[in-house]
């Protein structure tokens, strides 16, 4: 039996490596752990009509956080398991006739994998005094990059605002319709700045994926609102006389599109052309599908 609680509580910590590296170090990458509990935090949001969609993000990832942490203190304690209590040297006024096995062997697993050394439970046997250290390297490790996550997903979540509240900013002096009467390096540089910052966003939420689901409490700053702006000032700089104009415009709607496949094939699935995917993202977001810019201007 010590064979196999051995090599249930390795193959535990190393699932559980494994996932962490896959969510945080592996590009474009996401871990089974964290593309699942953040999906059920996400729809138990949606279910209540996003009245705590700002938290649906952050309570997310700390659950993931947490499963992390659990996977290695219970793939340890299986690993401790067998070895209880004659493979550990318990400090004087301590009986280990007075503890459940198990519930000691998660215990030494907490302690060591939070580098906490309270010395009242040490290891003895040969090879429990090598993985233990390499418990506590993994706790530290474990720690660290935790913290890194949160230092990747906030610039991301800047990134993305800016470009909402910049979009706003455009909507509300009519940009769009004004495009075509431009100076064409005027508008084409601004064109080309929107392109560039939808492409950063694109690359942001390939690599930190959960950040999609961080909902943003107010509405200019949300992109699922304002993003299809981005195509309606696309769409009327192909009316500009000028051809540096219009090809700024074909590149910032080919930016969109792509960013539209993205949301279809990774987060919400819906919508069969870029306007519908834009609103699907919306919807799944909590906020209307159809998109404030419609109403600024009757389409030919």
């Amino acid at each position: 039996m010590e064979a196999v609680f051995t090599v249930l509580g390795l193959g535990l910590v190393v699932f559980g490596l494994y996932d962490v590296f896959r969510g945080l170090l592996y590009p474009s990458g996401r871990g089974t752990i964290s593309y699942w509990v953040l999906r059920v935090v996400w729809r138990l949001s949606r279910g209540t009509g996003h009245r705590w969609g700002s938290f649906s993000g952050p309570l997310g990832v700390v659950l993931v956080i947490v499963l992390w942490g659990m996977l290695q203190a219970f793939g340890w304690a299986l690993v401790y398991y067998p070895h209880i209590p004659e493979g550990f040297y318990y400090a004087e006024g301590m009986n280990p006739d007075n503890y459940d096995d198990f519930a000691e062997a998660l215990y030494i697993s907490l302690v060591t994998l939070g580098t906490l050394g309270f010395g009242d439970v040490v290891p003895t046997g040969a090879w429990l005094r090598f993985v233990s250290p390499v418990e506590a390297l993994i706790g530290f490790a474990l720690l660290t990059a935790t913290l890194s996550w949160f230092t990747q997903i906030y610039p991301a979540l800047a990134r993305r605002r800016a470009l909402a509240v910049r979009l706003r900013a455009l909507q509300a002096v009519g940009y769009a319709d004004r495009v075509p009467f431009l100076e064409r390096a005027g508008a084409s540089r601004t064109l080309d700045q929107l392109t560039t910052d939808i492409v950063d966003v694109h690359v942001a939420l390939v690599q930190n994926a959960e950040s999609y689901y961080f909902r943003e409490i107010k509405e200019d700053a949300a992109l699922a609102v304002s993003l299809p702006y981005a195509m309606e000032i696309a769409a009327r700089a192909e009316d500009a006389p000028a051809e540096e104009v219009r090809l700024s415009g074909a590149m910032l709607s080919s930016a969109v599109a792509d960013f539209g496949q993205l949301l279809r094939e990774e987060f919400h699935g819906a919508g069969e052309n870029t306007e519908e995917v834009l609103g699907a993202y919306a919807t799944d977001h909590g906020y209307p599908a159809a998109p404030a810019w419609r109403s600024e201007r009757p389409r030919d």
